[in-house]
């Protein structure tokens, strides 16, 4: 006897339903307008990639790789060792790189993508296995204005999906490059030795690794112990310092408020000089950052590619969508159906269906009924799907010609001509936007 099917989706996964999906293609149309505007232009990679696309270029020693991989060999002759992508950037830069998309002298190349990446880790709320991001990388842009222009897109976006800019938190810091940084590496995993007793397993185990991880530690007792330990900030050389300066100013420029963080390291090697994040204070409780991102001017030739300037940002689609449920948005404030047209019995199936395609033609998003209900089942289901407009026909306005429109919102009714409806419509759907 066959067992029974385990009917559900795997730990740490989610299908993404109708309000949820409304909601993600919400952000991703977005998306796609506003990083037109900035000139980004789509990219699309691969699901997985070789695997040392991510150990090259995350780290090693990063949780990422070290922990949270999907690795798997594919069957091949010889075999490889496949990973499923735990971020966007690694396989930007190594499509940027395969294709020769910044030629020597060439231009600055502006890329973003959407879609579903891949970490094993405990669930927990807003954080999945399978979770979903939007991102933005620049290549090929050394200058400052370049970490600014980033910055405000992110920022931009973020109100644009309607999170006012008083519920966020912009978090900046540089992490210098390598003229400045290693010295100041070599100076806080003295500084962690010195206090190893006070600190964590994992803290003291990244001291030979990533120290610098150590400012990332949740751990109260850490916490407390990092909180004294010298700054980078004043340790940068003069090129680090200036470059932070002038982003600085680009941002105080544009009145983007910003707080410095000389804690925030973000959580992969590749990032050189700034690194932003956003965070909220609703809906994700101590988990509160909502994207970010930063510079990573030493990621291509990690691929054994040219020098080659480089930042971005990823922004969580779950957590964003946390955050916009707290402030009273989501997605049930997403892409209603406009107009209900209902029908008073089967004899006017032919008349409201013509109508209903006539008004999808002209633009608006209108539904009808294919189940046979009663008037009074139509009327709660267009209440349902929150219909501004019911345009109700049975044999009489047939017969007439007419179709008689309710507004749901006055409890108006009126009777208009057919040949009229798809404009008394747009009229009052234009009134209920205004």
């Amino acid at each position: 006897m066959a067992s029974q099917m385990n009917a559900r989706a795997p730990k740490g996964t989610a299908d993404m339903l109708p309000p949820t999906a409304r909601a993600w293609e919400h952000l991703t149309r977005t998306a796609q307008e506003l990083f037109a505007r900035y000139g980004y232009e789509p990219v699309y990679t691969p699901l997985f990639e070789n695997t040392e696309v991510f150990t090259r270029g995350i780290g090693e020693a990063t949780d990422i790789v070290s922990k949270e991989m999907y690795t798997f060999l594919d069957k091949g002759n010889p075999p490889r060792s496949l990973t499923l992508r735990p971020e966007g950037t690694a396989s930007v830069v190594r499509a940027a790189l395969e294709h020769n998309l910044i030629p020597s002298g060439g231009p600055v190349v502006k890329l973003y993508y959407a879609g579903p990446m891949f970490r094993y880790e405990r669930p927990q709320k807003g954080r999945m296995r399978q979770f979903w991001q939007i991102g933005a990388e620049m290549l090929g842009a050394a200058e400052p204005s370049a970490d600014a222009e980033l910055i405000t897109l992110l920022w931009r976006f973020y109100e644009a999906v309607g999170i006012p800019a008083s519920s966020m938190r912009l978090l900046i810091n540089s992490m210098g490059d390598e003229t400045c940084r290693p010295a100041y590496r070599d100076k806080i995993a003295a500084y962690i030795r010195d206090h190893a007793d006070g600190m964590c397993e994992e803290c003291n185990r990244r001291v030979e690794t990533n120290p610098l991880r150590a400012f990332d530690c949740k751990n109260p007792a850490c916490k407390e112990i990092m909180s004294g330990a010298p700054l980078l900030r004043d340790e940068l050389c003069d090129e680090c310092a200036e470059h932070y300066s002038a982003v600085k100013g680009h941002l105080d420029s544009l009145g983007i408020p910003y707080v410095e963080d000389p804690s925030l390291v973000r959580g992969l090697d590749y990032y050189t000089r700034t690194v932003f994040e956003v965070q909220v204070d609703a809906g994700l409780g101590s988990q509160n950052a909502i994207g970010g991102g930063g510079r990573y001017d030493r990621l291509m030739q990690e691929y054994d590619g040219p020098p080659t300037p480089g930042l971005g940002f990823a922004l969580g689609f779950e957590r964003t969508l946390l955050a916009m449920e707290a402030l009273g948005g989501g997605a049930e404030g997403i892409a209603k159906t406009e107009v209900y047209v209902a029908r008073v019995d089967g004899s006017v199936s032919g008349a409201v269906f013509s109508l209903v395609s006539a008004l999808r033609d002209s633009g608006v998003a209108a539904e009808t009924d294919h189940q046979g209900r009663s008037l009074k089942s139509q009327f709660k289901q267009a209440d349902r799907l929150g219909a501004r407009v019911v345009a109700v026909l049975g044999p009489d306005e047939v017969a007439a010609g007419q179709v008689k429109l309710r507004d749901m919102t006055s409890k108006e009714e009126t009777t208009v001509s057919m040949s009229e409806a798809a404009s008394a419509i747009s009229a009052l759907l234009g009134r209920q936007r205004d």
